[in-house]
């Protein structure tokens, strides 16, 4: 299980299969155990996790002109023409029972977004991720009842719980926010199943975010309109959607080709210090050691939780 939708914007089914990603481009995967395009497969995966948070920073640095809700905005409607343009969604000939999840999932997406980024502004790019992370972390272990998973979703509380805990400087709204995005994390995960399921290929995460940038069309005209956005920032805005949600969506893509999926799995834990780091050299946000621990404890139980999955597979 792998879960690659986050910090923004990559839109990739949390089960998608070695066949799933095949029919979605059409083309043929490359052997993914293969020792030639592991690799490869690693570098993609490593640039996908770095081009998500780096384009999260990047958006960051708009927020003093045109607030998280600006670049949010923009930012949607960048991930929608862009998954427009691979998914190819033919809106027209979705039935209800299509658009029902399709809708869900639009919602979800910009809830999750405005949330992030909202989190980000307040509590910084490595705790705000972190906190998302947990969202699809807990949709893995909660279909667990071993004892291994019983260890890792402990761990992981209680690094949470290290990140919220009571100080004069703690920033509540913030984390809940950050909580919030990993709600919605979670939901998009168990939603997108049901996406797959009624909706071929691409076609339901693209048209799921074509109506979450439309949704977007009258809160950015109305903040536009008293908040005049320089182009500075508009680029900003507009980087941070191809950084987190189209560069990541490619990559994701043809790394799967190449790596197997719970390979994939475990590397996308180390998003959350991606994240911590990127936002220590572009924001400036250093971390504490106590805050450093909270986020090696929840990449850990991730770690532990998908290495668990893959030898019960092997098994």
């Amino acid at each position: 299980m792998h879960f690659a939708y986050g910090s923004g914007g990559r839109i990739l089914s949390g089960m998608t299969t070695q066949a799933q990603v095949s029919r979605l481009d059409g083309d043929a995967p490359h052997d993914a155990g293969s020792s030639s395009g592991r690799p490869a497969g690693m570098a993609m995966m490593f640039g996908s996790g770095l081009s998500n948070q780096v384009g999260a920073a990047v958006g960051a640095l708009a927020f003093p002109l045109i607030g998280p809700v600006g670049v949010v905005a923009v930012r949607q409607w960048v991930a929608a023409v862009a998954l427009a343009a691979v998914g190819r969604p033919r809106l027209r000939s979705f039935t209800w029972a299509q658009w029902r999840p399709v809708l869900a999932l639009a919602v979800v997406f910009a809830t999750m977004n405005l949330s992030l980024y909202t989190a980000i502004d307040r509590i910084g790019l490595g705790l705000a991720v972190t906190l998302e992370f947990l969202g699809p972390l807990s949709v893995a272990l909660a279909a667990s009842r071993r004892a291994v998973d019983l260890g890792c979703a402990l761990l992981a509380g209680a690094a949470a719980v290290v990140l919220a805990r009571p100080q004069p400087s703690t920033d509540y709204l913030g984390i809940g926010l950050g909580l919030l995005a990993a709600v919605c994390w979670a939901s998009y995960i168990l939603l997108n199943r049901t996406v797959g399921a009624r909706v071929p290929g691409a076609q339901g995460p693209a048209a799921a975010a074509v109506v979450s940038g439309l949704l977007y069309v009258p809160i950015g005209l109305v903040l536009f309109v008293h908040r005049t956005p320089s182009a500075g920032a508009l680029m900003h805005a507009a980087t941070a959607g191809v950084l987190s949600s189209a560069v990541p969506f490619l990559a994701d893509l043809l790394a799967l080709r190449r790596v197997p999926a719970r390979f994939f799995g475990l590397f996308m834990s180390v998003n959350p210090v991606l994240a911590a780091l990127v936002g220590l050299v572009v924001l400036g946000q250093a971390l504490g050691w106590v805050e450093w621990a909270a986020i090696a404890g929840i990449v850990a139980a991730n770690a532990l939780s998908v290495l668990a999955a893959a030898r019960r597979t092997i098994r």
